[in-house]
């Protein structure tokens, strides 16, 4: 990416710490200094609440979010009534685990998920199984921690109701053959939910082609703003959903002892929604387009198989996903836990994800206790792997000798 270094200079915190190597993009990205811009203006130029106010920066406020919403429809190739914004991934799984996934899950249905699946993609459905006495199938890991098709061929049955399943793995950034097993799971009815946090970030998503049933990102992993995420639901599956937080601007009419909801998805956004978030996530998605989503992909793979090749030639450290699919590289320094050995990171300015990431099943796939994980981005450079490298041989060499 020949525009890295000017890029650079869009993030503030790149500036106010020269000598950072952020490598942790996967838990949150840096943002871009356009973004924070266009979120300060809303507040300082205009911040009023939307939908409600009949005045005239109401009337500019609600047009910057349902603008932001016809954003982020075309991102994903959606329809607008098709996106509803949340606080995040999370919240935005929850919300189809209890507005669909208790409605539609009866007892002895079945739920497929993997091992490789964040708790939020996980834990939600964990619970619907519980409360409704269904039972939760894992899709069987290969030998290099993937989902193949084939692997989940093996487990999915007549009483299958519902697929869940990660498009990238946050620990180990593996892709999941995610259209093959969706075009399946159609061809049985079996509905699809997607986490696509990790994916979003780096691939063009066209919810018309996947064909999914829901899928769910968040702002503050693709250079937007943390506390807004996006929730893609097809928009008959959405008009027969239930809401799940009732209040404000969700209803239409209310009675003494009846209430009557707006059409999706606004029937979803109880109460004040993120309007700045939105407004900001809208820029962030401007900033990524003009790049190229597929440039930025391409770098920061570049970078993380530059660090998988150098991690490879070191005795005493071990990699754990040798292939590289996006951004990620997953490793350990043998003897020393991964809280322990991020520390000396730290001491060098390089900022590491330490433990199980929020994906506990994974570490003990892996049977360690967690991992250190490096993410690369389109601000990351040659010098930053360099660096990256260097650190992990005084790491390694400081605990030999301790």
């Amino acid at each position: 990416m020949g525009n890295v270094k000017t890029t650079r200079n869009d993030f503030g915190v790149l500036k106010t710490h020269p000598r950072l190597v952020y490598l942790d993009t996967c838990a949150t990205s840096l943002k871009p200094d356009p973004v924070v811009h266009e979120i300060s203006n809303y507040y300082q130029e205009y911040g009023v609440n939307i939908h409600r106010g009949v005045y005239e920066l109401s009337h500019k406020a609600t047009e910057a979010y349902e603008s932001a919403r016809e954003a982020v429809a075309r991102f994903i190739h959606a329809k607008p009534e098709e996106i509803v914004f949340t606080k995040g991934t999370t919240s935005a799984l929850n919300l189809v685990a209890s507005g669909f996934g208790m409605s539609l899950i009866q007892e002895g249905d079945e739920i497929v998920t993997s091992e490789l699946e964040h708790h939020s993609s996980l834990l939600p459905w964990m619970i619907v199984a519980k409360k409704k006495n269904a039972k939760l199938i894992y899709v069987p890991l290969d030998s290099s921690g993937r989902i193949t098709f084939q692997n989940y061929l093996s487990v999915v049955s007549d009483r299958t109701k519902v697929v869940a399943l990660t498009y990238v793995s946050n620990v180990l950034g593996y892709i999941t053959p995610i259209e093959e097993i969706i075009a399946h799971a159609k061809s049985k009815n079996i509905s699809t939910v997607v986490d696509a946090a990790q994916a979003v970030p780096h691939m063009k998503i066209d919810v018309s082609r996947l064909g999914c049933d829901f899928l769910a990102f968040s702002g503050h992993k693709m250079m937007g703003p943390t506390g807004i995420g996006v929730l893609y639901g097809r928009h008959k599956v959405l008009s027969k959903m239930e809401p799940i937080e009732f209040g404000g601007e969700m209803n239409d009419n209310v009675d003494k002892f009846d209430v009557f909801y707006k059409e999706t998805p606004h029937k979803f956004e109880a109460g004040t929604p993120p309007i700045a978030g939105a407004i900001g996530l809208k820029r962030a998605i401007q900033y990524l387009e003009d790049i190229g989503v597929e440039t930025i992909h391409d770098h920061s793979k570049r970078l993380a198989e530059m660090a998988v090749k150098e991690l490879m030639k070191m005795d005493g450290v071990r990699v754990y996903n040798e292939e590289i699919d996006t951004s990620v590289v997953a490793f350990n320094i043998e003897g020393v836990h991964p809280h322990d050995a991020v520390s000396v990171y730290d001491a060098d300015h390089i900022a590491l994800r330490a433990g199980h990431h929020c994906a506990q099943l994974v570490s003990k796939w892996l049977k360690c206790a967690g991992t250190l994980r490096a993410s690369f981005y389109l601000y990351n450079t040659e010098d930053d792997v360099e660096r990256f490298i260097a650190s992990t041989i005084k790491t390694r060499d400081f605990f030999r000798n301790f």
